[in-house]
């Protein structure tokens, strides 16, 4: 792979405030409306990691949750820190922040009217989706390792393996507990319509292998047709030392 230098503050262009005074109460409702409705869902089909993580780092379902609070409770159990911006960034950013024990996360949140499916991730996505797995140490540490490797990429073709890593692992997960499938990543985690496919019978659930998840092609705007399944949060971080 070539590689190239990791800058030191890598969303600092895209930095944004959470001014939380500010959210609506129609934002509150919103907020509460999608956290009720997944955590009820979630109950029989997440990771008991994620489901723990959700407590640890506090999330209320009655509002739109304030980052230095989050970050209080995550400093203190990973390190970790979500930090806010304007939207999407670049990839190269992006994975350098995640070498940082920094998480980039929109502060918006998606209109009532929409629900179901935003094309641009919201804070519901980022926080609710993400964020309480960073609150368990070996997936902590998995994120920083993958955005370290993920950070040194400049060739397209090996940036292209490293999305797909993210995508079959942070975004799409399932892991394996109890003899039973869960969902962990994001995606599925934050998505009714994705996680009831992951777990149905037009999903094709492979076993986690590192050589074959980047090398499976994805299209990020329709059901998955292949998902991986890990055995355990360490897999994951065995796999990234490999990279």
């Amino acid at each position: 792979m070539t590689l190239v230098e990791t800058p030191h503050s890598p969303e600092a262009a895209f930095a944004t405030t959470q001014r939380w005074s500010e959210y609506t109460d129609e934002q509150h409702q919103v907020w509460q409306l999608l956290y009720r409705r997944r955590i009820r869902e979630l109950a029989g089909t997440a990771s008991h990691i994620f489901l723990a993580g959700v407590k640890s780092i506090g999330l209320d379902e009655h509002r739109v949750p304030e980052l230095d609070a989050v970050n209080g409770r995550l400093a203190a159990l990973t390190g970790w820190r979500a930090v806010p911006v304007s939207g999407f960034i670049p990839a190269t950013e992006f994975f350098q922040c995640l070498a940082l024990r920094r998480f980039p996360t929109t502060v918006t949140v998606r209109p009532r009217e929409q629900l179901e499916y935003i094309e641009e991730p919201d804070i519901f996505h980022d926080v609710f989706g993400h964020v309480p797995l960073h609150s368990h140490p070996i997936f902590a540490d998995f994120l920083q390792r993958f955005g370290e490797a993920a950070a040194k990429v400049s060739d397209p073709t090996d940036m292209t393996r490293m999305s797909r890593l993210f995508w079959f692992t942070v975004e799409f997960g399932l892991v394996r507990e109890a003899g039973k499938i869960k969902i962990y990543g994001s995606g599925l985690i934050s998505s009714t319509a994705d996680a009831a496919n992951a777990l149905g019978p037009q999903c094709d659930r492979r076993e986690f292998d590192l050589d074959a998840v980047m090398q499976q092609a994805f299209e990020i705007d329709r059901l998955q047709d292949v998902l991986f399944v890990i055995e355990s949060y360490d897999e994951l971080f065995e796999a990234v030392e490999r990279l």
